[in-house]
């Protein structure tokens, strides 16, 4: 690799803006300007094509050198070269010893921490119940050398931390241990709905650990504040970073009420953010994060000090559908979450919707990583996204959104209390229901599943982990010698939980309706493509068509030859056995003939007849189209099909 500057743009002819504006309007055919192409995010931030030096210079924060308070632009200048981030992997496989098995063959296979993924029944997670499943999970693990991290899923995690700092205590070089406890009542609130014994309990207990873990771990991390749950549900960008940073002010606020002073709590945070494939908006957003946490250190009087950031590739844009697709979206998070300064990144493998991720899926999850860092150098510069024009505008408009979002949950008296009166739950159901309408419009594409699916996919295998079952609960004899002074006696926090969903769901649930059918029936559901015209006039509308109903696993039947007259077009019909036909050509073809053809499909027996466009004409019931509403489209042709679940 060379450090010589290559000037890449010294080949090419120099160009003025009004020359790229003349081209946009060019390709735009009279459609305006390069303005048309301005989108908004659900909230409402615009995304302009081009964006100028005055819209960087518009920040209302200023960022800092890359490395150096206020800590904007990361943490960069403390960063090891040769690992500028934490490559961290989650491990769930519920036997703790096939989970033993899992993490150190990451480790060997360049992983630099672990992630346990904690439920002691088994079901979504390690069943760790006590001091011997963690010594059996952790045999042959060197803590000192590759931090250990807990999940503790829908549980605010005490029991399992004390259970951690108990096998720390066993190892040589206890100091030296490096743990993320990431004990988080408020993330068991937002996840389960339920906090046994009330928040002021389980923050007391926490607060109890802050006098003994710290002390025993001077490397270790003690609480999560965790935006994933807002980010799962269908909440917007702004919705998650004002719930991360209540999130974070209400985990020092409670912890101060039991003792533990702010400046001493907030080095103990980990702050988890999930990132999606547009890494555009995912980078300006890690940079928001650490702009509105600066500005609460600033608030509070507590020195200006790193924002320690987890990313974790988003569980919401994952497919069971051609899982395969799974690896271009990691890759574009992880993109996302090196350039943007995270401190940890854990990439999911492609297969996990499908179920545990089997060797193949933790392979390309940590490699996804590595290549990353080792070949495409991501770690090498300081701030890769410093200066750009697009990114700091944007990371000022989230930062603007987030804080007026943190701002109205502080009017509801925090994080906790907001969750508690489902008033956080209902701004988030509303963004996920306009989200879930743009999927089912295919305003926002899910490739493989919404565009471009394949009826004969190869499914990914996924891992075969037999196992009884655990416990439902978790040994706490070590939690009650660490934390004397806990108490959890108090009413149960109760709450909505915060419902996870991911996009594809409901294309998928079609295409497993149709799957379903398939099975039983020895046949796909299927539509006969009813072409007017040459090749040349309806190929386009055509492969439309097909890749519309394929999305719900209807299968489009076509002649095998075009038809050129209407007798053979129904010839064909009849032939194909299907039950319903969709149109296809040119406008100026429906014009002429698509009202004919209409009629003698029906004559021929067509219960139900589309277009592909907005064309009216006699005898069409419905029309496809972009922005048509596919799923309730595509529900209605089960229906007629008879296709159920």
């Amino acid at each position: 690799m060379t450090d010589t500057a290559i000037p890449l743009s010294a080949s090419f002819d120099p160009a003025a803006e009004a020359d790229w504006i003349a081209s946009v309007e060019k390709a735009l055919k009279g459609r305006g300007g390069p303005e048309a192409l301005t989108r908004s995010t659900l909230d409402g931030i615009e995304i302009r094509p081009l964006y100028r030096e005055p819209d960087f210079a518009a920040s209302t924060d200023p960022e800092g050198e890359a490395g150096a308070a206020p800590f904007i632009r990361g943490r960069t200048a403390n960063r090891d070269r040769f690992l500028p981030w934490d490559i961290r992997q989650a491990v769930a496989r519920p036997d703790p010893a096939g989970a033993n098995a899992d993490g150190l063959r990451d480790l060997e296979r360049g992983v630099s921490s672990l992630e346990l993924e904690i439920d002691p029944t088994g079901t979504s997670g390690i069943a760790i119940t006590g001091l011997s499943d963690m010594e059996r999970c952790l045999d042959g693990i060197r803590a000192d050398f590759a931090p250990i991290a807990l999940d503790h899923g829908s549980r605010v995690g005490t029991e399992a931390a004390a259970i951690l700092g108990h096998w720390g205590e066993k190892r040589e070089e206890a100091k030296a241990q490096r743990f993320a406890f990431n004990m988080d009542p408020l993330g068991a609130l937002q996840r389960a709905g339920l906090v046994e014994g009330g928040l002021d309990g389980a923050f007391a207990t926490c607060a109890a650990l802050f006098g003994s873990l710290p002390l025993k771990y001077p490397h270790a991390t003690l609480m999560r504040v965790d935006g994933r749950a807002v980010h799962e549900a269908g909440g917007s960008e702004a919705q998650e970073l004002g719930a991360l940073i209540a999130h974070g002010i209400d985990t020092l606020r409670r912890l101060d009420a039991a003792g533990i002073a702010p400046e001493r709590a907030a080095p103990h945070l980990l702050f988890t953010v999930a990132i999606g494939g547009n890494y555009g908006i995912e980078i300006a957003k890690l940079r928001a994060a650490r702009r509105l946490w600066a500005r609460c250190l600033d608030a509070l009087g507590i020195a200006a000090q790193p924002m320690t950031i987890q990313a974790i590739t988003s569980a919401r844009m994952l497919t069971r559908r051609d899982a395969w697709v799974n690896m271009l979206r990691g890759t574009a998070a992880c993109f996302a979450g090196a350039v943007g300064g995270a401190d940890i990144i854990t990439v999911r493998p492609f297969n996990v919707a499908l179920g545990l991720a089997d060797e193949l899926g933790r392979r390309v999850a940590r490699n996804t990583q590595i290549i990353a860092m080792e070949e495409s150098q991501l770690g090498r510069v300081a701030d890769p996204a410093g200066g750009a024009w697009f990114t700091g505008r944007l990371a000022d408009d989230l930062a603007q959104a987030g804080w007026a979002a943190f701002q109205t949950i502080e009017r509801e008296g925090g994080y906790g209390a907001s969750l508690m009166a489902d008033a956080v739950q209902a701004r988030i159901a509303e963004t996920r229901t306009q989200r879930m309408k743009d999927v089912a419009r295919r305003k926002i594409p899910v490739t493989g599943v919404s565009e471009f699916p394949l009826l004969d996919e190869a499914v990914p295998q996924v891992a075969d982990a037999p196992f009884d079952g655990g416990a439902e609960e978790i040994d706490v004899r070590f939690l009650a010698a660490l934390a004397p002074g806990a108490t959890g006696d108090a009413d149960d926090a109760m709450a909505e939980p915060l419902w996870p969903m991911r996009l594809a769901e409901p294309f998928e649930r079609l295409r497993d309706h149709a799957d379903a059918q398939h099975a039983r029936s020895g046949k796909r559901p299927s539509i006969f493509l009813a072409t007017l015209g040459p090749l040349a006039e309806h190929t386009a509308r055509a492969d439309f068509a097909r890749n519309f109903f394929a999305t719900g696993g209807i299968e489009v039947v076509a002649a095998p030859v075009p038809p050129e007259s209407t007798s053979a077009l129904t010839a064909a019909f009849k032939a194909s056995g299907c039950q319903m036909a969709v149109l296809c050509g040119s406008d100026t073809r429906y014009t002429d003939e698509a009202s004919g053809a209409a009629s003698a499909l029906k004559a021929a027996g067509a219960q139900r007849l589309y277009l592909a466009g907005k064309h009216k004409a006699d005898g069409i019931d419905s029309h496809i189209f972009m922005g048509a509403d596919v799923v309730a489209t595509l529900e209605l042709a089960h229906a007629e099909l008879g296709v159920i679940g």
